[in-house]
């Protein structure tokens, strides 16, 4: 590890077929690159030109089976910064993004996450966000969407993430809480709402919640991956 890399910042973000958007996504990443903050793509077996469209716009562009858990392992374990923080292809950072993280740093954190705005979702939505956030205050458990970030020493303490078809997130939320609180930062990161937009937003929190509570009874995550939507190739 180089020097000065323990507050150094890796960003990690999987992807899957996202050729149609992941241009303008890394582009608005490059300010930060410039900056010092490493981009690593990982791509999951996109069949489309989300590897040929990405290549020139990241520091690094990794190749792997797919699921996110396996996906974003991949790039922490090639990455050089002492921070990980694992950004969704759907996701925007805030301008003052990696400031709250070396604040936060600062502070004590070893992991943590950011407050999330839904945007281009159906009417409604700036409701769900303002639950998720809330709820991920009060139980110390972040999702994926919320742009989770935590050390270098945190993240292979905890064993990383575990290699599921679902839940990953709150499965290495769960390991990282056990060891500390996160620091949740008021910083709102924008993510799609296109799903919510797509099914309905009852039926979509409804699906989520339903799907929840079966991974706390002990249900597969295979399982709970088709019943969301998920398709194996």
């Amino acid at each position: 590890m180089h020097e000065g890399a323990e507050n150094d910042v890796s960003i990690v973000m999987p992807v899957l077929d996202e050729a149609a958007g992941i241009v303008a996504r890394l582009q608005s990443l490059q300010a930060l690159r410039r900056q010092g903050v490493e981009l690593i793509v990982v791509d999951g077996g996109s069949r489309d030109d989300t590897v040929e469209r990405a290549a020139p716009l990241a520091d690094r562009l990794l190749s792997t089976g797919r699921g996110r858990g396996r996906q974003m392992n991949a790039g922490a374990a090639c990455a050089r910064g002492g921070v990980l923080l694992f950004l969704h292809a759907d996701t925007t950072l805030p301008p003052d993004a990696m400031s709250a993280v070396r604040q936060a740093r600062a502070s004590g954190a070893a992991w943590g996450r950011f407050d999330v705005r839904i945007v281009d979702g159906p009417a409604g939505i700036a409701v769900v966000a303002w639950a998720m956030n809330l709820r991920s205050r009060v139980t110390g458990i972040a999702t994926g969407d919320q742009a989770m970030f935590c050390t270098r020493e945190a993240f292979a303490a905890a064993g990383g993430f575990p290699e599921i078809a679902l839940m990953e997130d709150i499965v290495l939320s769960q390991r990282l809480r056990a060891r500390s609180r996160p620091a949740c930062l008021r910083q709102r990161v924008e993510t799609s709402g296109r799903r919510w937009a797509r099914h309905g937003l009852v039926r979509t929190v409804l699906t989520m919640w339903w799907l929840r509570l079966r991974f706390w009874l002990g249900a597969s995550p295979d399982a709970l991956a088709r019943a969301y939507g998920y398709t194996p190739r």
